[in-house]
């Protein structure tokens, strides 16, 4: 069955890439409504925007969704695979700026606000996104691709010339609170220089390292405090990469295979599934596939203690 939330969570903080500050309402929603953001600071226009892969103004540092009115949200990918792992399918998020919070970097401040609140089953079943046939997009050297799995995986693979970071690969099978368990604390990294050539173009203006983001530098981790985990960066892709898929209006029902992709890839890929509808198919989900998904039976003790 479909789940929402039932009560309102209250968050707030600047945006990572803004530094703008935003208070974050996500309030319950009825069955089939979705996820949906509302500007609550635009007085003029439509200010409503659908968390859906066609809302996507494809940008190069996150995740934008835009409505035909120019309303505009960034960097939703957090709040999206936080919202995914913990099997919530509606709710309106009501924001007052442009950029959702960073937090502390990853999904965990917005899972343990959800568990925290609890979680109310509604009489509807799960609409997912079946995978039929292997679909793939290569740009630059990267590769996104989704092919057939009774399941919802991910597998990424990330190779950095910074040592501290290097080669890293995993493949893990999103059932059951696999993200909550193993990736929902993860938090977004970035290179020295490369915060400096941001900020330096009046952009990551929120961020300070060890606080919301792992920074590396050649050999060496910058962050006070270091990794939480060995292989942090590669999950945090993998935690990017199931906000990216939530988009696509249900949870997906495929292997999901990242090798040095984005957020643009992944909503590239997105874009040819739907293209075809020979690629996919939309199905109720069974109480024996709704068991299976990424939010089924989560709680609230299963969020690492390092987050």
């Amino acid at each position: 069955m479909q789940k929402t939330l039932k009560a309102p969570v209250h968050l707030k903080g600047v945006g990572l890439h803004s530094g703008a500050p935003a208070t974050l309402v996500v309030r319950p929603a009825a069955v089939n409504h979705g996820i949906v953001f509302r500007r609550t600071d635009i007085r003029v226009g439509d200010a409503t925007i659908p968390a859906i892969w066609s809302a996507v103004n494809r940008t190069p540092l996150c995740t934008l969704l835009e409505n035909a009115s120019g309303a505009s949200v960034s960097t939703v990918e957090h709040l999206m695979a936080a919202l995914a792992g913990c099997g919530i399918h509606n709710a309106l998020i009501e924001i007052d700026g442009p950029e959702v919070p960073i937090l502390d970097g990853s999904s965990a401040p917005f899972v343990r606000a959800f568990l925290e609140t609890g979680l109310q089953v509604q009489s509807a079943p799960i609409h997912a996104i079946e995978i039929l046939r292997p679909v793939e997009v290569t740009a630059g050297g990267a590769t996104a691709r989704l092919e057939p799995s009774r399941v919802m995986e991910i597998a990424f693979e990330i190779d950095f010339a910074d040592k501290a970071i290097g080669t890293q690969t995993k493949h893990l099978t999103m059932e059951n609170g696999t993200f909550v368990r193993e990736l929902c604390d993860c938090r977004t990294f970035c290179r020295q220089a490369d915060v400096d050539a941001m900020q330096a173009q009046g952009l990551a203006l929120g961020g300070v390292a060890g606080e919301n983001a792992v920074v590396f530098d050649g050999d060496d981790v910058v962050s006070p405090g270091g990794l939480r985990r060995s292989d942090e960066p590669v999950r945090h892709k993998m935690l990017d990469a199931l906000g990216d898929l939530a988009l696509a209006g249900g949870p997906v029902l495929g292997l999901y295979t990242g090798t040095r992709s984005g957020h643009n890839l992944t909503n590239t890929l997105l874009r040819e599934v739907f293209s075809d509808p020979a690629n996919y198919r939309v199905v109720h989900c069974s109480a024996a596939q709704a068991a299976r998904l990424p939010g089924a039976g989560v709680h609230l003790a299963e969020i690492p203690q390092v987050a």
